[in-house]
């Protein structure tokens, strides 16, 4: 059965791997036709992510087909198509008897803890199998995506009204708009490229947009739109740590400063800015699996659009040869999609 192996960083290697056993009670064998590329991969690529050994079969975004179940199964059925809610928990620890399961204590997540979707077909726990029957294989592989936005914007819980910056438009900044802006909330998007921003004024009707040059100009730029209060809510996507840090700046006095995206380095600030604003700071860890169901019926009735998402395909073949080419900030790539099987 084919298979693309993370080897090392920046070098994938397709490889033959034995097709799974017949799942076991709890289990499910899925076919994977659609997979995501996300910041998580590329960090991965580039040897960056903290949680990731090599070698190892990424693959973490999914839109799968259900092949068949093992005993005691009833959520889903073979020929289902389904998102994946890679998060495997182990439901004992105290994070998970809090119901916080996104931040186990032993979490193993799919395709990047462990080996994931990039093959033909793998074994996984069928509670972590979320289907649809209205929803196409892509859009189903950016479920996972959007979760990590929805699940972040739950955590810093914007109001209606409310100042809400966004730092970062890329897919999982984007993902926290998807859901900021069901809200009710003003929002307000700042990156250091042109065209990301353009992509939300024009797809979202953003018009409080901020392009990061670091010269001091966004400060004014930023009490101009709030009235010189500067933001209830800032959100930092980039997972890059001087970003991470000169964000505490776009804080309003009380306000909260919620990390989605992840970096390994050290963050560092003045602790006056922080003691001052008397600010809350927040972290955000992957979803939970409410969000799954939430995000497919959303995108089902409407709500959410996915048309714009994807930019970009490429065959599962071309992964060795054309995954460099495509995290090149030259390419235009908002979200890519490897198209697996059929």
């Amino acid at each position: 059965m084919k298979a693309i192996q993370l080897a090392a960083p920046k070098e994938f290697k397709p490889i033959d791997i034995d097709e799974p056993p017949p799942p076991g009670p709890g289990q499910a064998l899925i076919r994977t036709s659609r997979m995501g590329i996300c910041g998580t991969d590329v960090s991965c690529y580039l040897g960056k992510f903290p949680f990731f050994d090599y070698p190892r079969i990424p693959g973490h975004e999914l839109g799968v087909e259900v092949l068949s179940v093992g005993e005691g199964v009833e959520n889903v059925k073979p020929g289902d198509r389904c998102s994946v809610e890679p998060y495997l928990n182990c439901g004992k620890c105290f994070a998970c008897s809090q119901g916080k399961g996104n931040c186990c204590e032993n979490l193993k997540v799919f395709g990047v803890m462990m080996n994931g979707g990039l093959c033909e077909q793998s074994l996984i726990r069928a509670d972590k199998l979320h289907p649809s029957e209205k929803l196409s294989y892509e859009q189903l592989a950016l479920v996972e995506t959007l979760a990590i936005g929805c699940h972040a914007t739950d955590r810093a819980d914007p109001n209606e009204g409310q100042h809400v910056l966004i730092i970062g438009a890329g897919p999982i900044g984007l993902a926290t708009l998807e859901f900021t802006r069901l809200t009710g909330a003003t929002v307000t998007v700042m990156d250091m490229v042109g065209e990301r921003l353009e992509f939300c004024r024009d797809t979202y009707g953003i018009e409080n947009l901020v392009q990061f040059k670091g010269n001091g100009s966004e400060i004014e730029q930023m009490k101009e739109i709030t009235g010189g209060n500067m933001y209830q809510i800032v959100t930092d996507a980039t997972g890059n740590n001087h970003s991470m840090a000169g964000a505490m700046e776009y804080v309003a006095h009380t306000g909260t400063l919620l990390y989605v995206g992840i970096t390994t380095q050290k963050i560092s600030f003045a602790h006056p800015v922080l003691h001052r604003r008397e600010m809350n700071l927040m972290g955000s860890r992957n979803a939970l699996p409410k969000d799954f169901p939430r995000i497919i019926g959303l995108i089902e009735d409407g709500t959410i659009d996915t048309n714009p998402w994807i930019t970009h395909k490429l065959a599962f073949d071309d992964v060795p040869e054309r995954f460099e080419s495509l995290i090149q900030p030259e390419s235009g790539v908002l979200k890519a999609i490897i198209e697996v099987t059929d």
